[in-house]
């Protein structure tokens, strides 16, 4: 997706800090330490506000920085933390986030050649996107040696037990727009959103993608760039 973007924009990518090629960690892991660490990011490269766009946890942490003032427009592809209330369920998804780690490491030795052959590339992808036909196989052995990487997961996970994700939307002055696939295998669509749509951004651009998976900007990409591009600056 980001030759789309670029073409219109100037675009920084930062990787989140504990995850594989972002920067580590230091201290506790707590509420604030992901977007904190993006912020570091973006006074480094000139940013004062940007529009910001991110995926799952990534979109998570884009809400957050909208709520500190550091957005100008927010696109979450199926942020993180929009359960009900009382929906226990996100427990079993951070658990599969551990199991998938394990399986990551034992993998990542053999990427390449899981990423040989279609049917290998559509396995290692299927639960994060429903079609891994145009994925390029470099793309998916980085995917897993990705997840392998992530050095920080478990702590992230363990946090996330005991805290949740709280979010201030009261504090996110500028539009939003959530975009989420009917075929999220890993925050399955609507449950996952329910806090998001019924509580938190009733208000919000809300985008339905027929059939797409969890990460819009693989199974998709053009149309994910578009839907970014087509909202911010507005």
């Amino acid at each position: 997706m980001l030759p789309a973007l670029e073409r219109e924009r100037d675009v920084l990518a930062p990787t989140l800090a504990g995850h594989a090629g972002g920067p580590p960690i230091e201290g506790d892991v707590d509420h604030d330490v992901l977007a904190d660490a993006v912020e570091r990011v973006m006074d480094e490269a000139g940013f004062a506000t940007a529009d910001i766009a991110g995926n799952s946890l990534g979109g998570y942490v884009a809400l957050q920085l909208a709520a500190r003032g550091r957005a100008r427009s927010v696109v979450a592809l199926a942020p993180a933390g929009g359960w009900a209330e009382r929906d226990a369920s996100f427990h079993d998804v951070l658990a599969s986030f551990e199991t998938l780690r394990r399986m990551a490491d034992a993998a990542a030795p053999h990427a390449d050649t899981i990423a040989s052959t279609p049917d290998g590339r559509r396995r290692a992808m299927e639960l994060i996107v429903s079609n891994a036909a145009h994925i390029p196989a470099d793309l998916v052995a980085h995917q897993i040696r990705g997840v392998a990487g992530c050095t920080e997961l478990f702590r992230l996970v363990d946090y996330a037990r005991r805290e949740g994700w709280p979010l201030d939307p009261a504090a996110i002055g500028g539009p939003v727009r959530v975009v989420w696939g009917t075929a999220d295998r890993v925050l399955p669509w609507p449950a996952s959103a329910a806090r998001f749509r019924d509580d938190w951004l009733p208000h919000a651009d809300w985008v339905e993608l027929d059939g797409v998976g969890h990460c819009p900007q693989l199974d998709v990409p053009l149309e994910t760039a578009q839907l970014i591009l087509g909202f911010t600056g507005r």
